[in-house]
């Protein structure tokens, strides 16, 4: 498993970072309960609003004890603009157009989230989906950069696992140290 997610990880991974973004960071981290990879995506959405941190995209994974997987995949940046840009060019365009108006609003919107399209791949969040545990649960992340001291702090009350990671070796380290 291990040689089959770090080639997933590699194939996302180019010169400019996760999924051709320059300079973003990959955490995956698992935790054995069901809330603590929720607690944790809380704790550093918490940062961002505060400044400390600049997230892109998550993604909370529970498997619950009967082993049904809940994928909760919050709405990235992309998504959010590709809406927008969508809705006002079909909204203009209606009334200018009305039937073409919306056609080209819907697919204009699309378009424009899938050229922003950032973030966790979907392949690499099932793979890991299938190997949880029942009763476990796991947290994706991708960022910008952070106060890495804050973010240690946020973490260090929750006991987890570091399952992949692009972080340099020091960071990876003090990572796994605070999920302990």
């Amino acid at each position: 498993m291990e040689t089959l997610l770090t080639n997933q990880l590699a194939a996302a991974d180019d010169d400019q970072g996760v999924a051709g973004m320059a300079d973003v960071n990959l955490v995956v981290m698992t935790f054995d309960n069901e809330t603590d990879a929720g607690s944790v995506m809380r704790s550093l959405r918490s940062l961002e609003k505060d400044g400390q941190m600049s997230i892109e995209d998550t993604a909370v994974l529970v498997k619950d004890q009967s082993g049904k997987l809940r994928v909760d995949n919050e709405v990235s940046g992309s998504v959010e603009t590709g809406a927008v840009v969508g809705g006002s060019l079909g909204l203009l365009l209606t009334f200018m157009f009305p039937v073409a108006g919306i056609v080209i609003g819907a697919g204009g919107g699309a378009l424009v989230g899938k050229l922003l399209e950032r973030g966790v791949d979907g392949k690499f969040v099932k793979d890991v989906g299938e190997e949880l545990q029942p009763g476990t649960s796991a947290l994706f992340i991708t960022g910008r950069g952070s106060n890495h001291e804050a973010v240690l702090r946020a973490i260090e009350p929750y006991k987890g696992n570091l399952y992949q990671t692009n972080l340099s070796s020091e960071l990876e380290d003090e990572l796994k140290r605070a999920l302990r």
